[in-house]
């Protein structure tokens, strides 16, 4: 029982991590990168589907995108999405590709972009937080239901504590790392 308690908050703190993770690559930084079109969902067809299953995207150097639609008819869907997106890049199209040209940051931008990854990794510390609160509620509902005694309890607690620090902390490097990525001229 208490392994199991354990086991299902770490798993559940890995997906936070993982989804802070994600939340912050698609900021953009100044340096092309594909991640930026990921939420973006065009009309094909009758369907919403994200670019990506439409298109090749790709970032040949630090400063452009391209999307490459396999079906030429919708390139006019892809630059109205990215458009209505307002994900601060202009598309131009020449007819078989879309180019998405990444203009570099301003100072005053990219300290704005600092506090959103800030944001971000609050929300993740957050999150975490919350599932070892949860975590802790399971462990004493088993205590009073007799499945744990008091000093496994205590136990599974600490070692709930060690997950929750060491997991923080993997966002603290993360959100370390992607300041840096920012604010790097």
């Amino acid at each position: 029982m208490l392994e199991k308690i354990i086991h299902d908050t770490e798993d559940k703190m890995k997906k936070a991590v993982e989804f802070t993770r994600q939340e912050l690559s698609k900021l953009r930084t100044g340096k092309a990168s594909v991640a930026l079109l990921d939420d973006i969902k065009i009309d094909y067809y009758g369907q919403k589907l994200p670019i990506a299953q439409t298109a090749t995207v790709s970032a040949p150097d630090a400063h452009l995108i391209t999307v490459q639609p396999w079906d030429k008819s919708i390139i006019g869907e892809i630059e109205k999405a990215i458009l209505a997106a307002n994900v601060g890049l202009t598309p131009a199209n020449d007819g078989t590709v879309v180019r998405l040209p990444v203009p570099a940051l301003t100072e005053e931008r990219r300290k704005e972009l600092v506090k959103v990854a800030k944001k971000f990794g609050e929300e993740g510390k957050v999150s975490i937080r919350n599932l070892r609160r949860d975590s802790n509620e399971h462990l004493k509902k088993a205590e009073k239901d007799e499945h744990v005694s008091e000093d496994e309890r205590k136990h599974g607690e600490a070692e709930v504590q060690k997950l929750t620090d060491r997991y923080i902390k993997h966002i603290d490097e993360i959100l370390a790392a992607k300041e840096k990525e920012i604010l790097e001229v």
